[in-house]
């Protein structure tokens, strides 16, 4: 049983155990990863607005702070496209505003998401990413994923481009156009064929070379370093640099400076909202996929766990001049394939890229910056799901709104915005399916003890005794509901002497509840009628012994429905207001 400095510091339980073959492993997805890595880093560091060794910096102790803490074994940490997006659109703000620089800003807002992501894993409240819906999610992430590409359309023609929604880029994009280069975007068109190609036949290609499919499947992963080499090369020889085409030049070398962000309280006041949305995303992003990688291996992950690490990992980040950092998929994925075990993988790679950044950067002195916006948008492609969104518009008409609607303000508006009306949506569209839950009136399956939906079944049914099932948790939001479907009923049927209400879907009932019921209660005897439940749940019962309106209550409660059924039915109707155990 693992202690609690165990479970705090996961790393303290599997390093007990790690053997030498685990090394080789680890240190090989190692190699393969800090290669993978090194492109997207530099790309996304652009997206977010940044100089392109900030994405290096934030590939290194990142890293690092993230295995610390980490539940997942393979989730690869660093600098992704939707976060870089949204960093880009909260910064610009402050910049706009006058509250800052863009890089303090930055820093400041990678340490501010980090310290919310950790105090929600120390305050356990992983729970609460379960309340953004899947649809809204793939909405967001879709609306998301179409800003992105058109927002490197700009580097791919060789033209600035600006705006935080699609219509401003776009806007912006026609009234530059005029002076695009040619061979800037005859090397992005290039790359972005290539990638495309290589992303559909590489790894058949590679597998007709005898090559394992784990092995040709990683490999295959790896061509956007193959354009980037291919790509400074020919930037290098034909010296593209002097002909229009924007390179990335001269990279710092060395590690990363430690530095403390420049906070003032008017900047935290400033970024605290999009801080905790940008953390809500890192969070939600980062488990879905973890939570992938541990399915996969069969390995538990604590979502409390990954808040405290995806934390950590910001807080680090804000320390060593980078950008706020997610799970990616794409590098978890090749992480996992490329044989890694531990966190020590990524270790590894964090030390690869150390090593890089302070012997090799200058080595991409000549790489164009319409390679990085080639991958970032062949990258993106996989994140627009429109079949997602034809098949929850078929299964669920108010999903599938919900899902348009934040797809639509993220495109239309903005990152920020589409965000925020996707947690609205999501918080809306369950208070409004659960206050108005489903309520139906059953009978008896003849012959069995079971009850089931009169409109849905043939049932037996008794005159005298209604029996109604909610199939939802009593509370303020349906409560009002509810009383008035049960007073509907018994208008209906006026020679009811008796209402069971069936609690096998009710897994809670609050105060404002238990108020109505009582209420109902109330109303009903002085209409003639006793008031009975059936099959309420042990936590449910619990609390309701101590009440006033069990001592009120003007039937029983019954074990079963079966046993009210046959207690109702069959025999004659007691006047009793005994509860029964």
């Amino acid at each position: 049983m693992p202690t609690r400095l165990q479970r705090l510091f996961p790393p303290l339980v599997w390093l007990r155990g790690y053997q030498r073959h685990t090394l080789a492993q680890d240190i090989l997805a190692a190699c393969i990863m800090t290669v993978l890595v090194i492109p997207q880093s530099l790309a996304y560091a652009l997206l977010a607005g940044l100089p392109p060794e900030t994405g290096l910096y934030a590939s290194i102790l990142p890293l690092l702070g993230y295995a610390l803490f980490a539940s997942s074994r393979t989730l690869a940490i660093g600098p992704v496209a939707l976060i870089a997006l949204m960093s880009a659109t909260a910064v610009g703000s402050i910049v706009d505003q006058g509250l800052a620089g863009y890089g303090a800003a930055s820093l400041a807002l990678a340490l501010l998401s980090g310290v919310i992501l950790f105090c929600m894993g120390a305050a356990r409240l992983g729970f609460i990413a379960n309340f953004i819906s899947h649809p809204v999610i793939s909405g967001f992430i879709t609306g998301s994923a179409l800003v992105i590409i058109v927002s490197q359309l700009g580097s791919l023609f060789g033209v600035d481009t600006r705006g935080a929604n699609v219509i401003a880029l776009l806007r912006s994009l026609w009234t530059n156009l005029a002076s695009f280069s040619l061979a800037t975007l005859a090397i992005g068109g290039s790359v972005i064929v290539f990638l495309v190609l290589a992303r559909r036949f590489a790894r058949r290609l590679l597998e007709s070379m005898k090559l394992p499919p784990t092995v040709a499947s990683t490999l295959a992963r790896l061509a956007p370093m193959v354009a980037v080499v291919a790509t400074s090369l020919l930037a290098a020889g034909m010296q593209l640099d002097s002909q229009g085409v924007a390179v990335i030049g001269n990279l710092p070398q060395g590690l990363p400076p430690l530095a403390i962000p420049q906070v003032t309280w008017t900047l935290l006041e400033a970024l605290v909202v999009p801080a905790f949305l940008i953390s809500l995303v890192i969070f939600v992003e980062s488990t879905s996929i973890a939570h992938r990688m541990a399915a996969r291996r069969g390995e538990r992950l604590d979502p409390n766990q990954e808040l405290m690490g995806l934390g950590a990992a910001n807080v680090t980040a804000a320390f060593t001049g980078g950008l706020a950092v997610a799970g990616g998929f794409s590098r978890s994925v090749v992480n996992d394939e490329a044989g890694a075990q531990t966190q020590m993988a990524s270790v590894f790679t964090a030390i690869g890229i150390g090593l890089v950044t302070v012997f090799f950067s200058g080595l991409f002195y000549f790489l164009p910056e319409a390679t990085l916006a080639a991958t970032i948008i062949v990258a993106v492609t996989t994140l627009v799901d429109l079949r997602g969104l034809k098949d929850t518009w078929r299964y669920s008409r108010q999903d599938g709104m919900a899902l348009v609607a934040t797809l639509l303000v993220t495109l239309l508006i903005g990152i920020t915005e589409g965000i925020v009306v996707g947690v609205g949506l999501s918080l809306l569209l369950y208070l409004y399916r659960t206050s108005r839950p489903h309520i139906a009136i059953v009978g008896r399956i003849p012959g069995t003890e079971h009850f089931r939906n009169e409109k849905r079944y043939q049932v037996e049914t008794d005159h005298r005794v209604v029996i109604m099932r909610v199939d939802e948790a009593i509370y303020f939001a349906n409560a009002q509901y509810l009383e008035d479907r049960i007073g509907g009923v018994i208008r209906q049927r006026p020679e009811a002497t008796d209402l069971i209400l069936m609690c096998t879907g009710v897994n809670t009932i609050d105060a404002s509840a238990l108020d109505i019921l009582d209420t109902i209660n109330t109303r009903l005897q002085g209409a003639g009628l006793r008031f009975h439940l059936s099959e309420v749940k042990g936590p449910v019962m619990d609390k309701l012994q101590t009440t006033r309106f069990m001592a009120n209550l003007s039937g029983r409660v019954f074990l079963s429905t079966f046993e009210a059924w046959h207690t109702l039915t069959v025999r004659p109707p007691q006047t009793t207001t005994e509860v029964a155990p």
